[in-house]
């Protein structure tokens, strides 16, 4: 055979082949694995002309004004909003503090707790396992959790006071761990089951362990699947995770979601290098003014350390760059940049209402919730699907939730759209800028066809 060409070029990709056929290295099979992380960092967050995508720049002034005037009046210490369209960011703005003892200005890199905004992330660890053939909705909690293979159901107390305790009727589901309907709670409402919540100091666990053995002796407070009571469920879905994947929830989270989506400040805690950059947090006074918080985070710590017990349902904090690439893999059907984190069905499946229409009477709520027709509950996240019916401006299929110190967002599939607002005050208080954002926004997309 008669070779042409450079002789030094052939030699290099001679060497070339060479080296692609040696065996991988441990490292290099990871690498090989999983696609470069750098790549799948690269977002574009340069904020676009509004009219591109529809927004008129003009109204979305409503939207600064309402939160500008927030700050102004103290109801809130400080702001950070982000606004997408398309997967294109058409508005991203910083108000007031990050700290008003210091005065130290609100940035787009402050780290703020997330609390319950960490449910629909649980959410999303919970269906990447699902993916994996390691879970269905229809299974029994205790086929996960044996200790739960006994759980009874409060139905009152006798003439002594003694609760009564009886048999579910059939034992409660992963769908229903999920949609808040298998009978679990936090503990704060005023039956004698509630109370073995603060009696046994659940919350208060060393680990996710000892947290499970403690629920184990609680009764649940109704039939699993005639009730819906905010609860500890995403807890023991961070319990679950760790036991199907063989690794500590925040190690599994940092792996298969922030890594990927390059959440570079999320994670359960605030490293000391970064706690500058690490919002106060405030609560409002029984005189509706903004003060420091008093409540140690409501009883979270203060996220300077590594917790002994992750909380899958409120443990997370995060930046709101950091939280928008999470929500905006979600409007994408589980993709972002090159990394693949749900399939669209999966996604649709976690974003779809879960609860029975019998449960969606307005019976039911958590702050400013409130489960009625139109209104519903998905794996993890509130669903809005049917607006109108809901009284509400987002398009069919919007799913959201929020946290305990005002942190919300919602992806909008019918129009396209991503919102993540963050703040911290505890409680929460007047004006009300998760809903009235909702408002602003959507007065403000004049040409939803774009």
């Amino acid at each position: 055979m008669t070779i042409h060409g450079n002789p030094g070029r052939i030699f290099l990709c001679g060497m070339a082949l060479v080296i692609s056929a040696l065996p991988l290295t441990a490292q290099q099979a990871s690498e090989k694995q999983l696609p470069t992380q750098a790549a799948h960092h690269v977002l574009d967050m340069t904020v676009v002309k509004p009219e591109t995508v529809g927004f008129s720049s003009q109204r979305l002034e409503r939207l600064h004004a309402l939160m500008q005037a927030a700050v102004d009046q103290k109801h809130l210490s400080g702001v950070v909003t982000i606004l997408a369209r398309h997967g294109k960011v058409v508005d991203y703005r910083t108000y007031g503090q990050r700290d008003m003892a210091s005065g130290a200005l609100m940035t787009k890199d402050t780290i703020f707790r997330d609390y319950s905004m960490t449910k629909p992330v649980t959410g999303v660890a919970m269906m990447i396992l699902y993916e994996q053939g390691k879970w269905l909705p229809s299974d029994p909690i205790s086929k996960y959790i044996p200790e739960f293979a006994h759980l009874k159901v409060f139905k009152g107390v006798d003439a002594d006071g003694k609760m009564i305790l009886v048999a579910p009727d059939h034992a409660p589901t992963m769908r229903e761990l999920m949609t808040h309907t298998a009978g679990f709670s936090y503990g704060n409402g005023k039956t004698p089951a509630d109370a073995m919540y603060g009696d046994l100091h659940v919350r208060q666990s060393k680990n996710l362990q000892e947290m499970i053995e403690r629920l184990a002796k609680i009764p649940l407070l109704y039939q699993p699947g005639k009730g819906w009571v905010y609860s500890m469920s995403m807890d023991i879905e961070g319990y679950i995770v760790e036991k199907l994947s063989g690794q500590p929830l925040a190690e599994f989270m940092r792996d298969q979601l922030f890594k990927p989506l390059g959440m570079r400040d999320a994670g359960f805690y605030v490293p000391a290098e970064k706690q500058t950059r690490f919002a106060a947090l405030y609560e409002n006074s029984a005189e509706g003014k903004l003060i420091p918080d008093t409540t140690n985070g409501g009883g979270m710590g203060d996220f300077l350390t590594p917790p002994t017990m992750p909380s899958g349902g409120g443990g997370l904090t995060s930046t709101a760059e950091d939280y928008y690439r999470f929500a905006q893999m979600l409007a994408n059907g589980g993709e972002l940049s090159g990394a693949r984190i749900l399939a669209p069905s999966t996604v649709h499946l976690m974003a779809s209402n879960h609860v029975p229409a019998e449960l969606l009477t307005g019976e039911y709520s958590i702050g400013l919730q409130v489960l009625r027709p139109g209104f519903g509950y998905g794996y993890n996240c509130a669903v809005v699907f049917d607006p109108p019916e809901a009284n509400l401006p987002e398009g069919k299929g919007t799913f959201f939730w929020d946290g305990a110190a005002g942190t919300w967002f919602w992806v909008d599939p019918t129009n396209d759209i991503v919102f993540v607002g963050m703040i911290q005050r505890m409680h929460g208080g007047s004006p009300n800028v998760q809903y009235l954002s909702r408002s602003a926004v959507y007065q403000a997309l004049v040409d939803p066809s774009k």
